[in-house]
């Protein structure tokens, strides 16, 4: 890296990362032409770029690719989670080759750019890696210009400038903004994602949009749910009148503790109700502020496909795919609320459940969009816990 106020753009690079230290590391633009200021984090997935990209989970980040080969099966029409990418741009090592994928529809430096996503390649991007695991995740500005212009104090002084995720309430900005009944099947290679055919006769289930992944969805339908989501805003009184049988709460971005500003109200009041409640990501962290827990900003975060979980009940080891920067501090938690899980690469808690109520979640995904599928049987348990008996 180099400082803001000795250095020259080296000759022929056409983006860089600045940090808000002054440094700075250039390489190769791609995608949108521009800037976005943000928090740099890094994720070790060997697949499903996409779905990293249009994870809500993302917003206000800017994602350091661990894997070399990001782009090299191009894009497609259904490996989205959202209906818009998220994560503000993408940094990855070797430069984007052409679609090598039946499943392409548009490569991926070109998805980018209509996307308005700003992408740097041919940079070191395991030194990055190196540099947050030490330093934390830090704020920085990535950019792109293909005459290679770039004012690095003035991007070093905007990377400064900027607030930070801690604080910050971003599941008001990317949550869907009305009710709805969710529609979809699983998807299946060569069907598509299908209809959900869910009847009346299955259990109803609402699930809270924080900034959900629409792979959640699917996989709650999967389990035997019919699936109405509303808007993170949601009221206790609109959340009661469709009468659920359980209620979701999903992930998301930001700081739970200032989206439990509106959110914690509602969990609490449900958990009064004796609503069953089952939470994912940012869910699970609402849930433990709902119950008096408090929630911390992690030194780098967890992100990829490959962390190992400890289910603490039977010692059972599941691979969980991750995306979170805030974690519940198991130390705060009340006497009426266990860990369940635990992770493996450094303790943070995983899992909660309540030993007075139907309420549990987890701090993995277990919709595993992109990633293994280890856990599904949580979307079962939820499920399976809301089926009325039928009668002799």
């Amino acid at each position: 890296m180099a400082d803001a106020k000795t250095l020259t753009v080296p000759k022929g690079a056409t983006g860089v990362v600045v940090f808000a230290d002054g440094s700075a590391v250039f390489g190769r633009g791609f995608g949108a032409v521009g800037e976005a200021v943000g928090e740099l984090c890094f994720n070790t997935s060997i697949t499903g770029y996409q779905e990293i990209m249009t994870d809500p989970s993302y917003a206000g980040q800017i994602v350091n690719f661990t894997f070399p080969h990001i782009g090299n099966v191009g894009t497609n029409l259904d490996d989205v989670e959202a209906l818009l990418p998220h994560a503000l741009g993408c940094i990855v090592r070797q430069d984007v080759t052409a679609p090598s994928n039946f499943r392409n529809v548009e490569p991926f430096d070109q998805w980018m750019k209509e996307q308005g996503r700003i992408g740097l390649a041919g940079v070191d991007t395991r030194a990055l890696t190196r540099l947050i695991r030490i330093k934390g995740a830090p704020n920085v500005v990535i950019a792109h210009d293909p005459d290679g212009n770039f004012d690095i104090e003035a991007l070093s002084a905007k990377a400064a400038s900027w607030p930070g995720l801690e604080g910050m309430d971003l599941a008001i900005e990317v949550t869907g903004k009305e009710s709805r009944l969710w529609k979809d099947g699983v998807w299946k290679l060569g069907h598509g994602y299908g209809l959900n055919e869910a009847g009346d006769e299955r259990p109803h289930v609402v699930a809270i949009d924080y900034g959900a992944k629409n792979n959640i969805f699917r996989n709650l339908v999967q389990a035997g749910a019919r699936v109405t989501v509303l808007p993170a805003t949601a009221s206790y009184e609109e959340v009661t009148a469709l009468s659920p049988d359980g209620v979701f709460l999903s992930n998301g971005p930001g700081d739970p503790a200032a989206t439990g500003a509106y959110a914690v109200p509602v969990i609490a009041a449900l958990l009064t109700d004796n609503v069953p409640i089952f939470g994912i990501c940012l869910g699970h962290q609402l849930l433990g502020l709902a119950v008096g827990a408090k929630t911390i900003k992690m030194h780098q975060g967890h992100r990829g496909a490959n962390h190992p979980v400890k289910r603490l009940s039977d010692g059972l080891v599941e691979i969980t795919s991750m995306n979170h920067g805030f974690a519940v501090d198991v130390d705060t938690l009340p006497a009426n609320a266990r860990s369940t899980h635990v992770s493996l690469f450094d303790g943070s808690n995983c899992g909660i459940e309540l030993t007075d109520k139907n309420a549990f979640s987890v701090q993995y995904h277990p919709e595993a969009s992109p990633g293994p599928q280890d856990s599904f049987y949580l979307f079962k348990r939820f499920v399976d816990g809301l089926k009325k008996p039928v009668a002799a």
